[in-house]
C-alpha cells in the first residue's frame, strides 16, 4: 500500500467515525424527548376522558373504577380496593405525569410512577402486555436508564445543583 493510499484511508476512517459521531450525539439529543412524548401520549390521552370538567369525575370514570376494572391475580379476580379513590388519584396521574414527562420536570419519577401504572394495568388486563404494556413499560425503562435527556427541564436544575456543589463551576 503506498502512502497516498494510506492516507486516504485515514481520512476516510476519520469522516466514518466523524459522522458516527455526529449520529450519536443528534440521538443523544433527540431520543430523550421522543421517548418521553412516546410514553406520554397514551397517558395523557386516556386521562383527557376520565374528566367531565374541572376536578369533576366523569361517570364512567368512576362507574369503571367501581364495577368493571378488577384485579387479577394468580388465577383470582378481585375488586379494586378504594375505587373512588383509585379512580380520582389515576385520573390525576394520568394528566400531571405526561406532562411532567413532555416538559422533562421530575424525569425519572414520572417514568418510575408510569411504569408502576403499567403494572397494575397489566394486572387489570391481563392480554394487553403485547398490544401495550410491553411498549409502554419499555419506554418507561429507556427513560429511567437514559435520564431526561439535554432537552429538559431537569437539566438546567441538575446543573445548578451541580454548581453549587462545586463552586468553581459556576
Amino acid at each position: 500500500m503506498s502512502a497516498v493510499d494510506s492516507r486516504a484511508g485515514g481520512r476516510s476512517e476519520r469522516l466514518v467515525r466523524g459522522l458516527l459521531g455526529g449520529i450519536g450525539r443528534t440521538a443523544g439529543l433527540v431520543a430523550p424527548p421522543v421517548l418521553r412524548i412516546a410514553l406520554a401520549l397514551p397517558f395523557f390521552r386516556s386521562g383527557l376522558t376520565r374528566w367531565d370538567g374541572v376536578l369533576s369525575l366523569s361517570v364512567g370514570t368512576t362507574y369503571l373504577f367501581e364495577t368493571q376494572f378488577k384485579l387479577h391475580i394468580l388465577g383470582g379476580v378481585y375488586d379494586l380496593p378504594v375505587p373512588d379513590l383509585l379512580a380520582f388519584l389515576v385520573a390525576v396521574a394520568e394528566i400531571a405525569l405526561p406532562i411532567l414527562l413532555v416538559l422533562g420536570l421530575a424525569t425519572r419519577f414520572a417514568a418510575l410512577a408510569l411504569l408502576v401504572m403499567t403494572g397494575v394495568i397489566q394486572l387489570v388486563f391481563p392480554d394487553g402486555w403485547a398490544n401495550f404494556h410491553l411498549y409502554w413499560a419499555s419506554l418507561a425503562l429507556a427513560i429511567l436508564a437514559l435520564g431526561p435527556g439535554p432537552l429538559s427541564l431537569d437539566r438546567p436544575i441538575d446543573l445548578w445543583f451541580r454548581s453549587r456543589e462545586r463552586p468553581d463551576l459556576a
